[in-house]
C-alpha cells in the first residue's frame, strides 16, 4: 500500500524535501514509517524523541495502523520555543474576521478583530498580540517566516477554542495566525478572549495561546544576518504521542 509523508520545519530540511510517497506491506503502522525515515536520513534518527506524528490530520502514537492513502505528517516541536485568515490563497485586504479560529497570510488587524468580537453584555476583552522582535538571543533578527500544517493546525486552533468556551465559561474567543514572512514589530498570532468578568478574560487567554505554542503544529524560521535556523520548540505534551517508541533505538534529547 502506499501512503503520503509530510516534512515539516527542520525535517524538511533534513529529509530534502516536503513529502514523500511511501509503499509498506499491507497492515503496516506508524511506527514501519519512522524506522524507514530513520534509516534513510540519519538525521530523523537523532530527533525521534522530540518529534509527534499525525495520521489524517490527528496525533498519533506509533503503533497506529495504517491503511491505503493515509497521510502520515512527521511533526517537530512547534514554534512556541523556551522563553529566555482565513484560507491560503485569500487575497490581502482588510477584512471581518466572523470565525473563532483563522490561519491568515496577511497583515492581522487585531483593532477589527476586537470590534467585531466585543458585545454589550461583555465586561472585559482580553488582547494577546506575539510580535515579531528584532533579537533572538543576542542575534539581530532580520524577519520570521512560518509555516504550518494548515488543516491540522486550523482544527487544532478550532478545538482549543470551543475547550475554552467550556473551561472558563467565557462568551466568545478568536484565535489568529499568521504564515509566511513577517518583518519585525509584525503581529504573529492574535488572541482574544471576551468575557463579562476579567479574571475569566485573563485566564482564558493565558491558557490559549500557551496550549497554542505547545500543541498547534506551526513552526517558525529565523533569519538573521549570518544565516537562518527553525526555531527550537517547547517538548510536546505528555498527552501527545512520541515517535520515540519505533524501532531503531531510543532518540537522542532535542
Amino acid at each position: 500500500m502506499r501512503v503520503r509523508v509530510l516534512f515539516f520545519g527542520m525535517l524538511k530540511d533534513f529529509a530534502g524535501e516536503s513529502s514523500d510517497l511511501l509503499e509498506l506491506p499491507e497492515g503496516a503502522l506508524v511506527r514501519d514509517v519512522l524506522a524507514h525515515y530513520s534509516s534513510e536520513v540519519p538525521r530523523i534518527k537523532e530527533s525521534l524523541a522530540s518529534l509527534a506524528v499525525a495520521v489524517n490530520q490527528e496525533y498519533a502514537g506509533a503503533e497506529t495502523a495504517l491503511k491505503p492513502g493515509d497521510e502520515v505528517a512527521l511533526l517537530p516541536p512547534v514554534s512556541g520555543g523556551s522563553e529566555g485568515e482565513t484560507p491560503s490563497g485569500q487575497p490581502a485586504g482588510r477584512r471581518r474576521y466572523s470565525s473563532r479560529s483563522s490561519i491568515v497570510r496577511d497583515v492581522i488587524d487585531t483593532q477589527d478583530v476586537v470590534r467585531n468580537i466585543k458585545s454589550s453584555e461583555d465586561g472585559a476583552a482580553v488582547v494577546f498580540e506575539g510580535v515579531v522582535r528584532n533579537q533572538t538571543r543576542g542575534r539581530k533578527t532580520l524577519y520570521l517566516d512560518y509555516e504550518a500544517y494548515e488543516e491540522m493546525a486550523l482544527a487544532q486552533m478550532e478545538g482549543l477554542a470551543e475547550q475554552a468556551l467550556k473551561q472558563f465559561q467565557v462568551r466568545e474567543v478568536a484565535l489568529i495566525h499568521r504564515l509566511g514572512r513577517l518583518e519585525i514589530g509584525e503581529t504573529s498570532v492574535l488572541v482574544v478572549v471576551a468575557s463579562a468578568h476579567r479574571a475569566a478574560a485573563f485566564d482564558a487567554c493565558r491558557w490559549l495561546i500557551d496550549t497554542l505554542k505547545r500543541t498547534v503544529p506551526i513552526w517558525k524560521k529565523e533569519y538573521f544576518e549570518d544565516g537562518a535556523v527553525w526555531a527550537d520548540g517547547e517538548a510536546f505534551p505528555e498527552e501527545i504521542p512520541r515517535a520515540q517508541g519505533s524501532p531503531g533505538g531510543e532518540g537522542a534529547s532535542k
